[in-house]
């Protein structure tokens, strides 16, 4: 592991009562640590995950629009307005890495295209060719696969966004393959990523950040009991619907 520890300033926060500082887990938090090179965010969307990992990305000095140190995508509403209140605690710290934002890698990869190398060279790292000439999908994968390696940390939001079941198994795969020199932090809702093992997930729902396991994830608790059932599952969300 190279990302340690992330801190939080409460004392310096100008008013907390306004968003993103009025999250309720933002109330008794004060640090988090990070035991393993593989972690999980989950949580309901407006639960703060993104928000935390947009945040440390601020402080790893990546592109809170989406890339790395070197990045410089433009997005109206992009900046982090918590990562100005946190600290990151490293041993050692790496300067490598990339933000991934599944809603705003389009913009990524027209910043990419606008770029004045030459295309063999500007593409190499996205598998030759320019990531608007790929599927979402593609493009994605092209990206891990290519520009992912060494001694580094990525932050990716909701890289299931654009992968089907098939590809976040290929996802996983490059994870495994790449996780005794790099450090991953994820932000996702897919029951299949959250199954790596020996991952740390830290659950975002209640007052408290807290770690949980997988089998105890809501995101395994609903998708097992769909599988299994699904016209019981079916039957009761319609007739909720109905009253």
């Amino acid at each position: 592991m190279y990302l340690k520890k992330v801190s939080y300033l409460p004392n310096q926060v100008p008013d907390s009562s306004i968003y993103p500082f009025d999250i309720p887990w933002l109330e008794n938090f004060r640090f988090l640590d990070f035991s393993s090179n593989i972690t999980f965010f989950v949580g309901e969307n407006g639960t703060g995950k993104s928000t935390l990992l947009e945040a440390i990305a601020d402080q790893c000095e990546f592109n809170t629009a989406g890339g790395g140190r070197n990045s410089y995508v433009e997005v109206d509403q992009a900046e982090s307005a918590l990562g100005e209140y946190i600290r990151l605690s490293w041993s050692p710290k790496v300067t490598k890495g990339f933000f991934l934002r599944a809603e705003t890698f389009y913009h990524y990869a027209s910043y990419i295209d606008a770029l004045e190398d030459i295309p063999s060279k500007k593409y190499a790292a996205y598998g030759g060719k320019s990531l608007h000439h790929q599927s979402h999908g593609e493009s994605f994968l092209s990206l891990f696969k290519n520009s992912f390696g060494g001694k580094a940390i990525y932050l990716l939001d909701e890289p299931e966004a654009a992968l089907s079941p098939v590809r976040q198994l290929s996802l996983m795969k490059i994870i495994k393959d790449l996780e005794h020199t790099a450090q991953f932090i994820i932000a996702t809702h897919s029951p299949i990523l959250l199954g790596y093992p020996n991952a740390t997930i830290y659950h975002f729902d209640n007052d408290e950040i807290e770690t949980i396991r997988y089998e105890e994830t809501i995101h395994y608790i609903l998708t097992k009991r769909f599988l299994q059932a699904p016209e019981i599952v079916q039957n009761e969300l319609f007739k909720e619907e109905d009253l």
